[in-house]
């Protein structure tokens, strides 16, 4: 157990040394992948295009040429990957661009292949999707387009007069800092030179594939190199606006939540003055008394399914101890957030070793509410979220491998990733919930329950519904996020890379700040007009806010994205649902801790008979 323990740990261990070069050091260029620019989910392997391999590149023996036999399938080098490089879809494969450091090359050809018609239609076909290319140097990814149409309308896309011409020259762009690599990027010359018209193939043609290098000295440090991408044409950005808009819902959800708290402390100081007046003759204290203090004898009412209530909590609170120790990892540079997969491998590996704080807050609070069944307490707290995860799971890799799509999880990961949640995950649940309930005392409230029920009024104002306010307990704290969600989204749903991990902490901070105080007004204004059913509602409260995560997922694909198909629509709305269940059990979790000590608070201060 102690290995297993330990060799998740290296996963978030960073690597100290970085890459050095000396001069005229090979620099070995990978490419990755290949796939439609709007579909970044829908990946193929870069060789499924009829790019130059090993086999192109050199001669054929004597002996095959007496034979007429054909050259064998070449043999792909392999780029060592980390886990959470397998868990996004990478698959590098090293190539033979012969690439010096500090050595620049005007022009230097790859290869000269003759392509047969079904290979140049297969081009063709791949740049009238837009497909585009992945290609790194020391970790650092390029990006570019196979090909364009020229010609095409952008109304009607009418192909019928377009020309559509292949890209066969790639212009490496590196930038160092002393002996280390800090920039790269690539171009594609458009000029007739550099381009081939592939529109109506009707016979094999040889395309001659080409490279240039280009070296210049960069002032920027090695940890900042990925800062470069903001500036980059590919993935254009807008830095200064993504700052102000952030600081702009900082500020308006510091104001409501500080105009929310005045309100609520003001009245609850003048509940206090008035329940605790011991001038007032209690018979007219009696016959005026109205409000949260009147359902005392009901607050502390076992709420229904208190299994699920526990386990759902648990599993908010594994998932909110996730979150932060991830951030705080990624903000003390423990791990690199910005490398391939790190964040989704630092994700599982935090998850799985956090599951003790699920187990013991679900056993603590299933103790309190008298719970009796143990073993399914922390069989539900193990299951409820990562059920729901591997069901997902596996309809999209199902559907992954259908397509032939890179993004279909290989064998070797799934079993690293089960043997993670097995023997990681479910023995620190199984201990959480015994340190839980041996640590835990029988909940004594402040109030004596009655035992029989009081009835709930059920006439009020329109604004007292309860759909209506669990509406605006989750467009609070959504507001508080929905500026940066747009740059996540961007992110894993698109082809930009996120480096602003100060912001996100700073976000999540808003999120959980915002919800506890709106979950709690509500739930006083509940309790003021006599109803006690809180424990539910203080959590679906707090979880609205995934429900708006979803909605806005939905607005994003369609409106703000030409994400299309059967294979990203379903990884897309597949994650983003656990995404924001996550968000429901994380939040909801945030609301109820904040309701129940809320709830005893004001219960234990005032006099109850």
């Amino acid at each position: 157990m102690r290995s297993t323990y330990f060799a998740a740990a290296l996963f978030l261990v960073r690597s100290a040394l970085a890459k050095r070069y000396a001069f005229d050091e090979r620099v070995t260029v990978s490419v990755n992948k290949a796939g439609p620019f709007n579909n970044p989910t829908e990946t193929y392997p870069y060789y499924s295009l009829p790019y130059c391999r090993k086999a192109d590149l050199r001669e054929e023996s004597p002996s095959e040429l007496a034979s007429g036999e054909k050259l064998k399938e070449p043999r792909k080098e392999k780029v060592p990957h980390e886990l959470g490089e397998f868990l996004i879809g990478d698959r590098k494969v090293a190539t033979d661009y012969d690439i010096r450091f500090f050595s620049p090359k005007p022009f230097s050809v790859l290869c000269e292949r003759e392509l047969s018609v079904e290979q140049l239609k297969q081009f063709r076909d791949a740049i009238e999707d837009e497909y585009y290319f992945e290609m790194f140097v020391d970790d650092l990814p390029m990006w570019g387009f196979v090909g364009h149409v020229d010609g095409e309308s952008l109304l009607t896309r009418d192909l019928d007069r377009s020309r559509v011409h292949l890209f066969q020259h790639v212009q490496f762009h590196f930038g160092y800092n002393k002996d280390q690599i800090v920039s790269a990027k690539l171009s594609l010359p458009d000029d007739d030179e550099h381009v081939v018209d592939i529109t109506d193939p009707v016979a094999p043609m040889k395309i001659r594939f080409s490279y240039g290098v280009e070296w210049e000295p960069v002032n920027l440090k090695y940890e900042n190199r990925m800062m470069t991408y903001h500036d980059s044409a590919f993935i254009p950005t807008t830095f200064e606006i993504h700052w102000l808009s952030i600081i702009n819902s900082f500020v308006l959800v510091l104001l409501l939540t500080a105009f929310l708290s005045v309100i609520l402390m003001r009245v609850l100081k003048n509940d206090f003055s008035r329940y605790m007046d011991v001038e007032v003759d209690n018979e007219g204290l009696a016959e005026d008394e109205s409000g949260w203090k009147l359902i005392n004898g009901d607050v502390f009412r076992v709420p229904p399914y208190t299994l699920l209530l526990s386990a759902a909590s648990g599993a908010g609170a594994q998932l909110c101890t996730t979150v932060l120790l991830v951030l705080l990892s990624a903000l003390l540079g423990i791990f690199r957030p910005t490398k391939r997969g790190a964040i989704l491998t630092s994700f599982l590996v935090m998850y799985s070793l956090t599951a003790f704080v699920g187990g013991l807050v679900a056993g603590r609070l299933y103790k309190q509410l008298d719970g009796r069944n143990w073993v399914w307490n922390i069989i539900c707290t193990y299951l409820i979220f990562p059920l729901p995860l591997f069901l997902v799971f596996c309809f999209v890799n199902t559907l992954a491998l259908v397509h032939g799509s890179m993004a279909a999880m290989p064998i070797t990961t799934i079993i690293v990733v089960a043997c993670l949640f097995v023997f990681v995950n479910f023995p620190l649940t199984v201990i959480g919930g015994i340190v839980g309930r041996n640590l835990t005392d029988r909940f004594e409230p402040p109030c004596r329950t009655k035992k029989q029920p009081r009835e709930i009024p059920q006439d009020g104002p329109w604004y007292h519904n309860s759909l209506l306010q669990l509406m605006m307990a989750g467009l609070l704290p959504f507001s508080a996020i929905y500026v940066e969600l747009h740059y996540i989204f961007a992110s894993i749903w698109g082809h930009k890379v996120y480096t602003l991990f100060g912001i996100l902490a700073l976000a999540f901070l808003m999120l959980y700040i915002v919800t506890s105080f709106i979950t709690v007004a509500l739930i006083y204004f509940q309790l003021a007009r006599e109803d006690y059913h809180w424990w539910w509602r203080s959590f679906m409260c707090g979880g609205m806010t995934g429900i708006f995560i979803y909605a806005y997922s939905f607005f994003y694909y369609f409106q703000r994205s030409n994400m299309a198909g059967m294979l990203q629509g379903s990884f897309f709305f597949g994650y983003m649902g656990i995404i924001s269940y996550a968000f429901a059990l994380m939040l909801g979790y945030i609301g109820f801790s904040s309701s129940f000590s809320f709830v005893k608070h004001i219960y234990s201060v005032v006099k109850c008979d």
